[in-house]
């Protein structure tokens, strides 16, 4: 299933970028994320826990930067994780660019996203999973917005946050309000 998401960050694209791209950093940014090895400057293996429905995942994996453009501000990413339980596994493609916006920078990534194994079954709603990924895209971007916020150094910003589980309960609000729009007509 393919996807897209979007969200700002509070800097020019020439400085937003060397913040995005410094994966040690920004990692704690992510909900449920831990970065457990840095492999080499392009690879990266960790862990990640979601919520499908009534059920909690936790995915161990690597992410592999397949083509950095520091010119265009544009990176492709794939990425595979494992059921820690063995429910299944997922694998995805990415792609992220930087816009300049009225904030400062707008980030727009574009998922293609294949589960497998049992875990295909929970998320089996496009809507759901959809649902998830903005939920943990907003929770990245608020946390991301803090971080910077509180370091006069952006590029050193992102070592100050200790990593902080997913809030389920705002997630599972937000794809309850996602799926609602969508079955009242209107867009997320």
């Amino acid at each position: 299933m393919e996807f897209d998401n979007a969200f700002e960050v509070p800097l020019p694209p020439a400085q937003a970028w060397p913040v995005l791209m410094n994966i040690q950093g920004i990692a704690p940014c992510m909900p449920g994320a831990q970065l457990t090895e840095v492999v080499d400057d392009k690879s990266y293996k960790g862990n990640i826990a979601v919520r499908l429905g009534p059920v909690a995942l936790t995915f161990a994996g690597l992410v592999t930067f397949e083509e950095i453009d520091n010119t265009n501000h544009m990176a492709r990413v794939k990425a595979q994780g494992t059921d820690a339980k063995g429910r299944g596994s997922a694998q995805a493609a990415a792609t992220f660019r930087l816009e300049p916006s009225d904030a400062g920078s707008k980030v727009l990534v574009h998922t293609n996203l294949t589960l497998s194994g049992a875990v295909a079954q929970y998320g089996r709603g496009v809507g759901m999973i959809q649902a998830t990924a903005t939920a943990l895209m907003n929770q990245f971007a608020n946390n991301l917005k803090k971080q910077l916020a509180n370091s006069p150094d952006p590029a050193i910003a992102a070592a100050d946050t200790a990593v902080k589980p997913i809030s389920a309960t705002s997630l599972a609000g937000q794809v309850v309000w996602n799926t609602l729009k969508d079955k009242l007509g209107g867009k997320s």
